[in-house]
């Protein structure tokens, strides 16, 4: 009880604060990510059958609309519904691709590879988000593709790996072989393409619907594993396919970031005194069978990003008081809180703080408050993209003015990246030059994937993590090592210093300072 007066205590003092916090306390490292849905066409492509060029150029729009507000991020539904975006004989192609399921966008290409490819040029993570358990997007089996599991396994195994519930069927996770095949789907992504991370979503075990009932006590009578309940065993069948996810992606590519978005609440207290302070009808470990919690603590899942799809203050689920909860929470893992972007000006039923222009604004801002939380992925492209109530206009203009790195992944174990070396520097008319290499690289790994530059004003070196002395990130890969500097005056001094980051967004050493005097027409370099 006096952690939770402490909070609010913090709350009183800190909301009316709000607008008037700058983007200069921005950090250096945040998750500003975005997801892109592409069940039913949501958000890409804008309808199935397109033409392929067409489906690339809406892409790259909506890739360098996102860049624009400051998403560094995008997390892409590859796998929507027992189908893929990708050419792979364990899945049919996606009708939301071509409008019938199995058939390829002609002429053919690999959306996945150049959704990867796209997102890498502009400096953008990509995260191949994977629905692991929905099978079908509808009970209608009869426009499955013929290369769908429900149609190529026989009729036993069928019943084995699928089950039917409310309006569409789902992979049973009970299952030893769809663990199998989970985990043989997550290996060809992760080997195939060049990732940042696989991201689940809250669809583990359905969501419950009046009327219906999970069909597998038989299948918990026949194999129980030595519990007595029945909930319990499903709660471990799904810990069972997330450790086993875990550990595969983490022998094929260390930095690849795994995570996954659940139902914001976990447990309420009043059934656990671990629970937050909420009182919601679901949870996601009593009726989704997703003990989060566990896995943070087990540190099998990277980050987490609980869909905190309330307003600040909301009695039921307060946005501030689930943020500070999922924080105080994370066994040291990255917390990255879900935004409800689609909610913006909705005169959401019960919750009007959604018509208030500043709500997304405030979630940052206590976002940025909390320990333990480390940004934010908005729900989803197009609604963020429509700019409701001017959300847009903030992030891009306030909160998201200045570019930020991703943290660092959790638990990434690699080569520290190489020290740079600031080799160059020129001074022109209005604007100083700055060139740099890479020495004494002794192990695989130790290129630096992007680099941060820092100019601090005099001849000191300030905080390397303060954001207002970050001048410029570089693209990932770029092989040209060089920046202008144009925000430069006449006899003032500059200290420059370089950061390499390895592939799991981890910073290396900094390199030695290079003090530069800006002359009237050129600039000296000061020992």
């Amino acid at each position: 009880m006096l952690a939770c007066f402490r909070f609010w205590l913090f709350l009183t003092a800190f909301i009316p604060c709000l607008h008037t916090l700058s983007a200069q306390q921005a950090p250096l490292a945040e998750m500003r990510g975005c997801w892109i849905v592409t069940l039913n066409n949501i958000d890409w492509p804008s309808r199935p059958g397109l033409p392929p060029d067409r489906q690339r150029v809406e892409f790259d729009s909506l890739l360098d609309a996102l860049k624009a507000t400051g998403i560094n991020a995008v997390f892409v539904q590859i796998r929507p519904a027992g189908d893929a975006f990708y050419p792979t004989p364990s899945a049919p192609w996606s009708r939301f691709l071509s409008g019938q399921e199995g058939i390829p966008p002609l002429p053919e290409y690999d959306p996945v590879e150049y959704m990867v490819q796209s997102a890498h040029k502009r400096n953008m993570e990509f995260h191949a988000w994977m629905n692991p358990f929905r099978a079908t997007p509808s009970l209608d089996t009869a426009s499955l593709a013929a290369s769908h599991p429900m149609k190529m396994l026989p009729e036993q195994r069928v019943r084995e790996w699928f089950f039917p519930y409310g309006t569409r069927y789902y992979f049973n996770p009970g299952s030893p072989f769809v663990k199998q095949y989970i985990v043989g789907l997550v290996r060809e992504v992760v080997t195939r393409y060049d990732v940042d991370g696989i991201h689940f979503d809250d669809y583990f075990y359905p969501y419950k619907e009046q009327g219906w009932e999970l069909n597998d006590f038989d299948a918990f009578a026949a194999d129980p594993r030595g519990f007595q309940y029945i909930d319990d065993w499903r709660r471990d069948n799904i810990n069972r396919i997330v450790e086993a996810v875990s550990k595969e992606i983490r022998q094929l590519k260390p930095y690849v970031q795994f995570g996954i978005s659940p139902f914001g609440v976990w447990r309420n207290r009043d059934r656990d005194p671990n629970g937050s302070e909420t009182n919601t009808g679901m949870t996601s470990y009593d009726d989704l069978y997703a003990d989060v919690r566990l896995w943070l603590e087990k540190g099998w899942i990277d980050y987490i990003s609980p869909q905190l799809y309330w307003s600040i203050g909301f009695p039921a689920a307060d946005y501030a008081k689930l943020s500070d909860w999922w924080g105080r929470n994370s066994f040291g893992r990255k917390v990255y809180t879900g935004h409800a972007a689609y909610k913006i000006g909705s005169n959401a039923v019960g919750d009007p703080a959604w018509n208030d222009p500043a709500q997304i604004r405030n979630q940052v801002m206590v976002n940025r408050a909390v320990p333990g939380v480390q940004g934010s992925i908005y729900f989803s492209a197009n609604a963020l993209l429509r700019n409701p109530l001017g959300v847009r206009d903030s992030l891009r203009n306030n909160l998201y003015a200045q570019p930020a790195v991703v943290p660092p992944a959790a638990g990434a174990h690699m080569a520290a990246s190489a020290t740079p070396r600031i080799c160059g520097v020129k001074g022109e008319k209005n604007s100083i030059k700055v060139a740099w290499q890479v020495c004494n690289i002794s192990a695989k790994g130790e290129m630096p994937y992007y680099f941060s530059l820092h100019r601090f004003p005099g001849s000191g070196v300030g905080d390397i993590n303060d954001r207002r002395y970050a001048l410029h990130i570089t693209e990932y890969n770029e092989h040209t090592w060089t920046f202008e500097d144009k925000d430069v005056a006449p006899k003032e001094i500059y200290t420059y210093v370089l950061v390499g980051y390895n592939r799991a967004n981890t910073p290396g050493y900094p390199s030695e300072p290079v003090v530069v005097k800006k002359t009237k027409k050129s600039a000296k370099r000061k020992k």
